[in-house]
């Protein structure tokens, strides 16, 4: 007999997961994509790829997800110096490496390979991570933070992503399990969650205040939950917001970790933006921070850090290095982590090393300071006069309000629609923003994602879009977007 497989039999808790980052948009604009390749000039956004519109060569323009490289940001040099080196070692004993490489690169280099056995990036390693790029991981941390970071309390990850499926897997028994999350959410807790079959408890960041977390109303869908049986076993907070761009001012992060503190809650810190701040009244600090601060030792607060190498200034997405730091879990608890952590054998060596180099980047007096400053701030810089470029134009259009983006790489703006157009949404079977989202897309080839696949209010509408096209192509992007807007207002006006 063959093997009976069909939808109605796949796991429910798979049926139920969405991940709308690279949902039904996206997949439309890779057959669109597919369609310029075998028609080209066969979609009416063909023009972008010309002068002076000068899009990619793809003619699709995924504003959808967090992907800076592919959108054309350059790698910063000293981290891939650094790679380069260490994963063809012969280049090390060869004379005119030292022409072609800084001498930083050169010594970092060596000091990376000394602690990995064999000198070999292409064996397994620790299931947590090599340990001398642990230590390096736990300096940088302490020199950020002021407080001192253990090695031991490091578990290096392809990306922030298996770190918190690693938490969801050990937090969630059953569907009575809840996690209290901030809507607008990255889609990546509700469909972890959702893996796990647990229930998550959202909380509502309020778009009037910039996006802002209140602890009355985390307080009251705690206490909701509760009352339904619910057992809230842990807060997620992102900081800086996806996909909302806040930054978290400082005594707000106090009030959330005394409420964690008080009501026995595992806090989660998705601090993957940590670097992206891009007003001057606000800075990153970490949660981790905050609670020694506040005089909260490993005893007090059970707290989960995760950082990545695919955001900040580097945005080295393809690589897939990450980690996670955790404290205050007792041995018995960070034993089974650790179980978890090796059923996956190891992260990958290159994501590793990366992860190291962000949390370790060239200091003042090294031979690649100087460039490798210039590349961080010409970056960061450049993000934050499009963002701004982005806002003003999201507020200039009928209909649109946006925030400001603090940080992060996203704008949230929420779009009034027509009632003719919430009305052609229900008869496509589409959300009123998927629909927009799904016109915009066949009108100008900008790929954004709907408010829906992140949560909101209900009865709001909103679009994500990323920041990260590359700062002579927003002009066009502003255009496209304004012509189709101002088009699909008039043929819906109500």
């Amino acid at each position: 007999m063959a093997p009976s497989i069909a939808v109605e039999n796949l796991n429910p808790k798979v049926l139920k997961c969405e991940y709308a980052v690279r949902g039904e948009i996206v997949i439309h604009a890779q057959r669109l994509q597919q369609q310029l390749q075998n028609q080209p000039g066969s979609l009416p956004f063909d023009e972008l790829c010309r002068p002076p519109f000068l899009f990619l060569p793809s003619q699709i323009l995924y504003c959808n997800i967090g992907n800076p490289q592919s959108l054309g940001q350059q790698p910063v040099t000293f981290f891939r110096e650094v790679l380069a080196l260490c994963d063809h070692p012969c280049l090390l004993e060869k004379e005119e490496t030292k022409s072609l490489f800084s001498a930083d690169a050169i010594s970092r280099a060596k000091q990376i390979l000394a602690t990995i056995p064999g000198r070999a990036t292409g064996a397994y390693s620790h299931s947590q991570g090599i340990k001398g790029l642990r230590d390096a991981i736990a300096a940088g941390i302490s020199t950020r933070d002021g407080f001192p970071a253990n090695a031991d309390d490091i578990f290096i990850t392809d990306g922030a992503s298996p770190g918190v499926h690693m938490m969801m897997q050990l937090l969630i028994r059953n569907e009575k399990d809840g996690i209290l999350c901030p809507i607008p959410q990255y889609p990546l807790y509700s469909a972890s969650i959702a893996l796990h079959g647990g229930a998550l408890v959202p909380y509502y960041l309020d778009e009037k205040t910039g996006w802002g977390l209140e602890i009355s109303d985390l307080k009251k869908q705690l206490e909701d939950a509760r009352s339904k049986g619910i057992d809230v076993r842990a807060l997620v907070v992102i900081n800086p917001g996806n996909p909302t761009g806040q930054v978290l001012a400082e005594d707000n992060q106090c009030d959330i970790v005394k409420f964690c503190k008080n009501e026995g809650l595992i806090l989660l810190a998705d601090e993957v933006y940590q670097e992206n701040i891009y007003v001057d009244n606000k800075k990153f600090n970490s949660f981790k921070k905050i609670a020694r601060s506040m005089g909260y030792g490993e005893d007090d607060l059970p707290l989960v850090s995760f950082q990545s190498v695919s955001k900040g200034y580097y945005g080295e997405c393809g690589k897939r290095g990450g980690y996670m730091e955790i404290t205050g879990f007792s041995a018995p608890v960070r034993e089974q982590i650790y179980k978890v952590a090796s059923v996956n054998l190891c992260s990958n060596i290159t994501g590793q090393i990366l992860a190291s180099l962000v949390m370790n980047p060239p200091k003042v007096g090294d031979e690649s300071y100087a460039s490798y400053k210039a590349e961080k701030d010409g970056i960061l810089q450049s993000l934050a006069r499009r963002a701004k470029a982005l806002e003003d134009a999201f507020n200039n259009l009928e209909g649109i309000s946006c925030n400001k983006a603090e940080g992060a790489m996203y704008l949230f703006p929420q779009i009034r629609l027509p009632q003719k157009a919430i009305e052609a949404a229900k008869a496509a079977n589409k959300a009123p923003d998927a629909f927009y989202a799904l016109r915009l897309l066949e009108s100008t080839g900008i790929v954004v994602v709907p408010g829906s696949g992140f949560g909101q209010v209900p009865g709001t509408w909103h679009i994500r879009c990323t920041i990260l096209p590359q700062e002579e192509k927003i002009p066009a992007v502003i255009t496209r977007f304004k012509a189709f807007h101002e088009a699909f207002m008039a043929e819906y006006r109500d």
